[in-house]
């Protein structure tokens, strides 16, 4: 039996709902997109929304032309208001990531992506600053100064891996990284500007950003980088299988900025994660399964220790890094389907959107917090084995001593919701009804009904302000419980025994 004590260890961090991915920005102008969006927003509610492709050719902000013998730019903002007036209408805000490159601005053709990217620096890097100024002016003019200064703006994305910026030049990308925070603050000083947006595979890049920005007195207000657990691809057929680390591994590489920015001119900034999940594959099945709730728990509780913020990636899969998704689950990074099907992941968030503020406990399988009003609310996970040689255990059982209102003798309701491999877990519905890649509208139906979480209700007894609570957990299972003081109106001639007409004894 665990005894919870009843003054709390301090407020629970939000960090977890700080930040969430997206597809890249262009996709926001799809109806799946935004019915996604407002799905996440009501049960969730992210503050901030981070995507590739701001300045790729498919939002047309960019647009060179010639005039009376001379080449002229014109910066066209049509469809990139439509993207922010829908996030905003939300109640989301952007986390501004600077990239990719416009294709009439690039000094090479190297893209990223079915949806080709350009990564390569730009040809004229006063015409990339010119750019970057549009753009920021524009978002200023239209939303107000001070709503803009609440969204960071993050120079570009893993200049550190080839893929994502030619040949990794790290000598290239601090020109651009100072060229466009100088710029970012002559448009206004107050605006925050950071990076360098690094994968997990970078090595010794952040201590040499830090150096480099000391060196050249360049703005930084934040540091980023992302973060994954997964080992090497091994594809199959429009599907990836990898290994995995223990989830341990990520709040290792939360905690990572922090260890190595010690005694730098940037020690002490704000660190954001601004990509993490298990795998970085858009194909990986895991993604879509009750293990992968369990086995992000305990990151999602703890993340907040290390960072202060730690963006999942992404909130929905109307994603096409690898094209465009061949089954309803194919292992992308939503914690949405299309057609807005929620996974158990996304449950986990949903149950962390119901906790209290205070923080009372946390364990390696339980969370426990308080509400203003005195409600207490139970997050609890089964333990996982991320090698894959075990299916882990059957049963997990957890006993807490919890502190709770009400009077002596009195009780209070306790509501559960649980997912597992069998509840609230649509992907196992999926399978079972042979993993139609394009269910028609009854199946529809019937994976959003699987999606629920199942639900219990109970009562428990108070003795001294304390209530003892016993959760045993299936194989994988995340479960919220809600505890209530009961204030009890049932009537004194209440008797069930009367329902068929009988008289009590």
């Amino acid at each position: 039996m665990i005894h919870v004590p009843a003054e709390p260890a301090g407020r629970l961090s939000d960090a977890w709902r700080a930040c969430v991915g997206t597809g890249r920005l262009g996709l926001a102008l799809r109806r799946d997109y935004q019915d996604s969006l407002a799905l996440l927003q009501r049960d969730i509610g992210f503050r901030r929304l981070r995507g590739h492709g701001l300045l790729s050719d498919d939002m047309g902000v960019h647009r060179p032309y010639e005039w009376q013998g001379s080449r002229r730019t014109h910066h066209s903002f049509t469809y990139l208001d439509q993207v922010f007036d829908a996030l905003l209408a939300t109640g989301i805000r952007p986390f501004l990531e600077l990239g990719f490159m416009p294709r009439e601005m690039a000094s090479g053709t190297q893209t990223v992506f079915w949806w080709e990217g350009n990564v390569t620096p730009p040809a004229d890097e006063k015409e990339w600053t010119r750019l970057v100024r549009a753009v920021l002016t524009h978002l200023i003019d239209r939303y107000g100064l001070d709503e803009v200064r609440t969204w960071p703006v993050e120079v570009w994305n893993e200049p550190d891996l080839p893929p994502f910026w030619q040949d990794a030049d790290e000598a290239a990308y601090h020109r651009l990284y100072e060229a466009t925070a100088h710029t970012v603050k002559e448009v206004d000083a107050e605006l925050a500007v950071g990076g360098p947006a690094l994968s997990p595979a970078a090595d010794g890049w952040l201590e040499r950003f830090a150096e480099f920005a000391g060196r050249r007195d360049v703005p930084v207000d934040f540091v980023s980088r992302h973060a994954y657990a997964s080992g090497p691809a091994r594809n199959v057929p429009f599907g990836t299988h990898q290994t995995l680390a223990p989830a341990s591994t990520l709040l290792d590489q939360f905690a990572q900025p922090h260890t190595a920015l010690a005694g730098t001119p940037l020690a002490g900034l704000p660190v954001h994660i601004t990509e993490f999940n298990s795998s970085y594959r858009p194909d990986n099945p895991i993604h879509d399964t009750a293990f992968h709730a369990a086995y992000l728990a305990p990151v999602v509780a703890a993340g907040g220790d290390h960072a202060d913020s730690f963006s999942y990636w992404t909130f929905s899969d109307v994603f096409e890094e690898t094209g465009i998704p061949t089954a309803l689950f194919h292992g992308g990074f939503g914690l949405l389907t299309h057609r807005q099907i929620r996974k158990p992941t996304y449950h986990l968030y949903a149950f962390m959107a119901r906790m209290g503020e205070e923080q009372l406990a946390r364990g390696d399988d339980h969370l426990v917090t308080r509400h203003a009003d005195g409600r207490i609310t139970v997050l609890a996970w089964a333990p996982v084995d991320p090698t894959g040689e075990t299916p882990g255990p059957d049963r997990h059982t957890l006993r807490l001593s919890l502190p709770v209102a009400g009077e002596a003798g009195g009780e209070v309701f306790a509501r559960r919701s649980s997912v597992d491999e069998d509840r609230g877990n649509a992907y196992t519905a999926w399978r079972h009804m042979g993993s139609p890649r394009s269910p028609r509208p009854g199946q529809l139906d019937m994976l959003h009904e699987a999606s629920e979480p199942a639900r219990s209700h109970s009562r428990l007894p108070v003795d001294n302000g304390r209530t003892d609570l016993t959760v045993t957990l299936a194989r994988h299972e995340i479960t919220l419980v809600e505890l209530t003081p009961v204030d009890d109106e049932t009537p004194p001639w209440w008797d069930e025994r009367r329902l068929l007409g009988g008289e009590p004894a």
